[in-house]
């Protein structure tokens, strides 16, 4: 057996990792387009999930095109944020800023001849993040669909937010009371919702925690839209209210 010497091994070894490093930093970079590509398309096929939309990979961008008018961000005053690409907001990094710094996404499909608000929200489960898309009808109240993903909960338990079965009990749910004040949906342990309550549906069997992380992450989420929903509401166009904010800083400005 031929036998090498130290200095042999250590430069060979020393070219091979040099080699495979150069190598995978190459094909990194050159699928990198793609992967952010396939991100891309997976977050309108789940944006088209949350309004009951079933697409696939090679349809997604062209339902996404018809159905979903707009997108982009607010504040936490509900004042449109211009030159904020909506597409782009990582959830997990607004939400560990304060809520006066925010970029809130905001997405509008048109269904059935009535528009729906889409609203991306982030959470917390058992094992890792969990995330999804709330979808409300053009009362702002009531869900017209759901989609919910998870990173690492676990299978046949927490894992099963994102079935259709599950998601399906947000339907016709509503975030406002009768009075007007924000109360969310109450994702509440197996067995114990009210059938009759417009604003409790059961949790996952088995899957406590995991429901409790839903259940959180739709209060915190969507109580940041609060101002956006009550603006709405009161008839105060978007564009209209950011104006005036910029009139009254401009004016403020001036006179100082």
């Amino acid at each position: 057996m031929r036998s090498y010497s130290n200095t042999y091994i250590f430069v060979f070894s020393s070219i091979m990792v040099i080699v495979v490093a150069a190598i995978l930093s190459v094909a990194a970079m050159t699928l990198q387009p793609y992967q952010k590509k396939n991100v891309e398309i997976n977050n309108k096929q789940n944006i088209l999930t949350s309004v009951n939309i079933e697409s696939s990979a090679k349809d997604a961008e062209a339902l996404y095109e018809k159905y979903i008018l707009e997108g982009f961000a607010i504040n936490s005053k509900g004042e449109i944020k211009d030159g904020v690409d909506a597409s782009k907001i990582d959830m997990k990094k607004e939400l560990a800023k304060p809520l006066e710094e925010r970029n809130l996404p905001v997405f509008i499909s048109s269904l059935n001849d009535s528009k729906q608000y889409i609203i991306p929200v982030y959470g917390k489960g058992l094992w890792g993040p969990i995330w999804g898309y709330v979808a409300l009808n053009n009362d702002l109240s009531t869900i017209y669909g759901a989609n919910f993903s998870h990173k690492a909960e676990t299978p046949g338990l927490g894992a099963e937010i994102d079935t259709k079965d599950f998601q399906s009990k947000f339907f016709g749910k509503e975030i406002f009371n009768e009075n007007g004040l924000f109360v969310s949906v109450s994702v509440l342990k197996g067995g114990t919702a009210n059938p009759d309550s417009k604003y409790e549906i059961d949790g996952i069997s088995g899957g406590t925690i995991t429901s409790v992380g839903v259940d959180e992450m739709l209060k915190d989420c969507l109580s940041s839209y609060e101002p956006y929903f009550k603006n709405l509401k009161q008839g105060i166009p978007e564009m209209i209210i950011e104006n005036v904010t910029d009139s009254v800083s401009d004016e403020s400005q001036v006179n100082n």
